[in-house]
């Protein structure tokens, strides 16, 4: 993972948590996750490797992103990617803060 200063972080994560829960669970803060993981303020927003096999982005989520002006093909909500067998490794950049 790539913070907002550039500083890669490499770590473990534990299948079925957020992936904004285990960015903060390593001390990292570039994120806020104002609404605390329930997909209403996009304050988790991060840049994914294209090739990972993630869910499927839901409408509400994607609503979301199109109210950021960082938004790119690969933008998710850290709070909506549930980690799973089979990710790693996962490659994340921290998107800019809006």
């Amino acid at each position: 993972m790539i913070d907002r200063t550039g500083a890669e972080h490499k770590f473990a994560a534990a299948p079925g948590m957020s992936l904004m829960e285990t960015i903060r669970d390593q001390g990292i803060y570039d994120i806020k996750a104002l609404c605390g993981g329930s997909c209403s303020c996009a304050t988790c927003h991060v840049y994914v490797d294209s090739e990972a096999p993630l869910s499927a982005m839901s409408e509400d989520e994607d609503d979301l992103l199109d109210g950021t002006s960082e938004r790119q093909k690969n933008s998710r909500l850290a709070c909506q990617v549930i980690l799973a067998e089979g990710m790693a490794p996962l490659h994340v950049i921290i998107a800019p803060e809006d």
